[in-house]
């Protein structure tokens, strides 16, 4: 997740942002002006092949990161700016508020987080964005893996330990806790023309969107 040639606009937090120090420590940035991995370039492949084609997609990159709470992040990781279709985003995750207004998730760009280079999300989105009659959103949910940690401090002695439900009925939990989330995005891809905002009702998404997302940063502007 930090293999793509995208830099981040502003500062950025030491490591955990990437890092072009060595391959063997966390978070390798990879080599300026080189080819990404092969595993990055294979699901680049997936993406223009099989969802850019259409006027519209999704994609949900599921896993584990910090803290207890389920978080569902979408662009930009490299800056602070908003999207371009955040007003998209806006819609969606109000549809899901009224169709499970008891959720636990928390949308959110993931530069309220923090920001990173070589975002691969970033890349493809900057891609897809080019044609504007295009609207590909790709998600992160980002687990609460620290829950995991709570109920089985053991994992920390395990390098993979602190990501992930290392047991095989926690795994079953998580992906039973997950499922409605799943069907929604399905249900709300294939049937994407009922909810999609247009006209004056965009731009109503985009500016609540904006006053909630970003109006910190819009003030200190």
């Amino acid at each position: 997740m930090r293999n793509a040639q995208v830099n981040a606009l502003e500062k950025v937090p030491f490591l955990l942002t990437g890092q072009r120090i060595s391959s063997r420590l966390p978070w390798y940035w990879g080599l300026p002006n080189t080819a990404m991995e092969k595993e990055s370039q294979a699901v680049c492949r997936i993406v223009e092949e099989e969802l850019l084609p259409h006027n519209f997609s999704l994609t949900l990159d599921c896993h584990s990161g910090f803290g207890v709470q389920d978080r569902i992040w979408f662009p930009h990781a490299h800056s602070t700016v908003p999207i371009q279709h955040l007003a998209e985003i806006h819609a969606l995750e109000n549809l899901f508020d009224q169709t499970y207004p008891n959720h636990n998730y928390l949308f959110e760009p993931q530069s309220h987080q923090y920001l990173t280079h070589g975002d691969l999300w970033d890349y493809m989105y900057l891609g897809a964005a080019s044609a504007p009659e295009r609207v590909f959103l790709p998600l992160t949910h980002k687990m609460g893996s620290w829950l995991w940690i709570k109920k089985s401090p053991t994992q920390l002695l395990s390098r993979l330990g602190i990501f992930n439900p290392l047991a095989a009925h926690r795994q079953q939990r998580v992906l039973r806790r997950h499922m409605i989330w799943l069907d929604f995005l399905t249900r709300a891809a294939c049937g994407h023309q009922r909810w999609m905002p247009v006209g004056a009702l965009r731009e109503h998404h985009d500016t609540a969107a904006k006053t909630r997302w970003y109006h910190a940063i819009d003030s200190e502007r």
